[in-house]
């Protein structure tokens, strides 16, 4: 039986033949048989979260219960607690006394995020240029940006998917609206998500994106800010249905 340490070292394999492996570099530590039960169900959860990102639980298969515990090298209890954040995030579904199963991207899914991204984003560059006008800082926006742009020279296309997911956040974060925070941290793992699968149409362009938001941001101008937030929002719906059209990684709605 193997620990998460040993799994994540191993190599990937295959769902339906063993747990397939991650190449988070933070999780390479073995588990501290006295890590608290919520820790380690932390732990289970960012591990499955970011196997589902890279691809390698593939979209609508099976995350079977007793094969993760043994693999994993954990017990049920902690796994029970990790999958439903997984699914209140949108990673996976479930159904009672059956496996969790990886969500499938839709055509209709992806335009439903982009269009609540919409009508989330938009609102919180206006809320954001509004507090900046009346003295907020923009330092911790402009950090995350500077954190972005180095990911760029990596060509780690989970970190750019992260730093990017976090730029957004921050733009949210300076509302300093606690619900807004709360239905954003809900949407930055299926934003993660779509932006890994995507990365192809061009990172950079992207960032240039996240630029022209910063400063628009920054001027203090509530309608600037709307505008090219909903512009840049918009652009990315369009990027991202043309990747996702010349891949394998999304399917028409059934008829």
């Amino acid at each position: 039986m193997k620990s998460i340490a040993s799994v994540v070292k191993t190599g990937s394999r295959s769902l339906e033949g063993a747990l397939p492996v991650l190449d988070n570099p933070a999780m390479a530590a073995p588990i501290d048989p006295t890590t608290r039960p919520d820790s380690l169900s932390r732990q289970i959860y960012a591990t499955l979260r970011e196997g589902i990102i890279r691809g390698r639980y593939p979209q609508g298969s099976r995350l079977a219960e007793q094969r993760l515990a043994e693999e994993l090298q954990v017990s049920r209890v902690p796994l029970r607690e990790a999958v439903p954040v997984l699914e209140i995030e949108g990673f996976v579904s479930t159904l009672p006394r059956r496996s969790a199963i990886v969500t499938t991207w839709t055509i209709r899914s992806v335009h439903d995020l982009f269009d609540l991204r919409l009508c989330l984003e938009v609102g919180a560059a206006r809320y954001a240029a509004r507090r900046i006008a009346d003295g907020a800082s923009i330092a911790p926006l402009r950090a995350a940006l500077e954190t972005a742009r180095g990911s760029l020279n990596s060509g780690d296309a989970y970190r750019i998917a992260d730093d990017s997911t976090r730029f957004h956040e921050g733009i949210v974060d300076l509302t300093d609206n606690a619900l807004m925070r709360a239905v954003m941290r809900s949407l930055a793992g299926r934003m993660m998500w779509l932006f890994f699968m995507t990365h192809e149409p061009g990172p950079l362009h992207a960032h240039n994106g996240h630029e022209e938001l910063l400063a628009a941001i920054e001027s203090g101008d509530e309608r600037v800010a709307e505008a090219v937030a909903y512009t840049h929002i918009e652009h990315h719906r369009i990027d991202s249905m043309r990747a996702l059209r010349a891949s394998s990684d999304i399917r028409d709605e059934p008829a």
